[in-house]
């Protein structure tokens, strides 16, 4: 702590008037009293300047100790110090203007691991300027010990048909790349973080690169899906896309790999509403469209089938890129579920070495990895549901099986002919697999996009998020945005043990 003292004439003032007082012996006691009085003023003035400078001195320490904070949920230097310097003052300057501020220091160590925050305030005395000293300086700073958490992070996006309405596919996009950008804190490379895309529809991609045709039940020879995994043209211009089955007897709610429970391909069969072959022996095609700008009015066996899962990785950009991949694709309806076990499978150390694509073999972690998050974040626009599609049946408005074709099959083959029935089946599958993979503390966050959003999907979401602050409904454009922004704070939060 500085003093700095003023001009001698006040002090000296005072000196004289107490000699005087002194060699006061008229015989009064006046002299006396007026002596203890000026002493008892000048104490209680003392006592005042006291008070605001260990006031003042409070806010400092409370004011850098938040800045320290705000710096070490940042990654980049000038990140930290404009975020240390920007809470700092905010909170300072909320307690008035008490004080005058020097410059906030912030410091790093190499590495970033330890962050001190430093600052000088200068207060104005009152009654010690009476002694000379008109101001005290002091100093306070706070230090930061990061030990900086790695994170497995996939982000499970719908992709179904109903999210080209309103803009709901480019708001999704937008808000997810600032999901990503505040996890990454913008540099294209963050330690020990790993992030991963699953998009879903009615079924899952999983790629249709050799590694992939590892996972899967090999089929009979006269199957037409030989013909599209052959790759040998009989199916030219198209070939199998990468999406599968749902497995069965319970599999579909598991993270059992696929050595232990292999994968069927999908393929949307030929049939009145999906009509793509031409002849019996599947030797040619018929009016074949498959791309995305078809929507509903799209033919061919990966009718309905999206993007394929990016599985975890460490670039940035790569992940930027996979969330530009994606597209709304019509048909077949919406299963969540499946959407939410393949992200589950996406970071199980069950799964480690399996998925490649960039993805190191050592990954994904055990649940148990210290200074190590599993996260998933899940995204839907509606409900659960067996779609029928009605402009390509010729059975009074009811499709084929009573449904499209979707990984279960159509509704029929999952085994009801209620669709509402089956979107509790659903439903119930959904539930049961967030419970499991809670149980391996993933956190799961979940948000509800749109404003159709019923209160069924709303609670089901809501109840499989980790902490009731971890759902997220987002009725507007706005409000998915400020969701996602929300998220990658918390997670950015995550990264950093203080």
């Amino acid at each position: 702590m500085r003093l700095r003292q003023n001009s001698p004439a006040g002090w000296t003032g005072v000196l004289r008037a107490l000699s005087r007082l002194r060699a006061d012996t008229g015989g009064s006691l006046l002299p006396m009293i007026a002596l203890g009085m000026m002493m008892l003023s000048g104490m209680a003035g003392l006592a005042v300047d006291g008070v605001r400078i260990f006031y003042v001195k409070d806010v400092l320490q409370k004011s850098l100790d938040a800045a320290g904070l705000a710096a070490g949920r940042s990654f980049s230097p000038n990140a930290m110090r404009q975020n240390a310097e920007t809470i700092f003052h905010a909170n300072f300057n909320s307690s008035g203007r008490i004080a005058r501020i020097g410059r906030v220091n912030v410091r790093f160590s190499p590495g970033n691991r330890n962050i001190e925050v430093s600052a000088d305030a200068t207060v104005a005395t009152t009654f010690m300027a009476l002694f000379g000293v008109d101001e005290v300086t002091f100093s306070a700073s706070t230090e930061i010990f990061r030990s900086t958490r790695g994170i497995e992070l996939v982000l499970v996006m719908d992709n179904t048909g109903s999210m080209r309405a309103g803009g709901r596919m480019d708001a999704m996009k937008q808000a997810a790349r600032d999901l990503v950008n505040i996890v990454y804190d913008n540099e294209d490379y963050q330690d020990n973080l790993w992030v991963g895309v699953v998009p879903y529809t009615a079924t899952v991609n999983i790629g249709n690169g050799t590694p992939r045709r590892q996972w899967l039940v090999q089929p009979g020879d006269g199957d037409d899906i030989v013909r599209l995994l052959a790759l040998d043209g009989t199916y030219a211009p198209t070939i199998w896309k990468g999406c599968v089955l749902a497995r069965e007897d319970g599999e579909d709610e598991t993270d059992t790999p696929p050595a232990e429970a292999a994968f069927d391909p999908f393929l949307y069969e030929d049939a009145d509403d999906n009509n793509w072959i031409r002849g019996s022996d599947g030797a040619s095609i018929y009016d074949l469209d498959e791309r995305n700008e078809a929507q509903n009015d799209g033919r061919g066996p990966n009718l309905g089938c999206g993007p394929a899962i990016t599985p975890l990785n460490a670039s940035r950009q790569r992940i930027l890129s996979a969330i530009d991949e994606m597209l709304p694709w019509h048909r077949g309806g919406t299963t969540s579920n499946l959407g939410l076990a393949w992200g589950w499978r996406v970071i199980s150390p069950r799964w480690r070495g399996l998925w490649g694509s960039g993805t190191p073999s050592n990954l994904p972690l055990a649940y148990d990895t210290a200074f190590m998050e599993k996260v998933v974040v899940i995204l839907t626009d509606g409900q659960n549901q067996f779609f029928d599609w009605r402009g390509h049946d010729e059975n009074g408005g009811v499709g084929p099986g009573g449904s499209d074709y979707t990984a279960y099959g159509r509704l029929e083959t999952f085994g009801f002919s209620n669709r509402n029935a089956a979107r509790a089946e659903i439903d119930r599958r959904f539930a049961r697999i967030c419970t499991a993979m809670k149980r391996q503390d993933i956190t799961v966050f979940t948000i509800t996009f749109g404003a159709s959003t019923d209160s069924e999907t709303r609670r089901l979401y809501e109840d499989c998020a980790s902490d009731p602050g971890f759902y997220f409904d987002a009725p507007s454009t706005e409000t998915l945005q400020d969701s996602f922004i929300r998220i990658g704070e918390e997670l950015a939060e995550l990264r950093v043990s203080r």
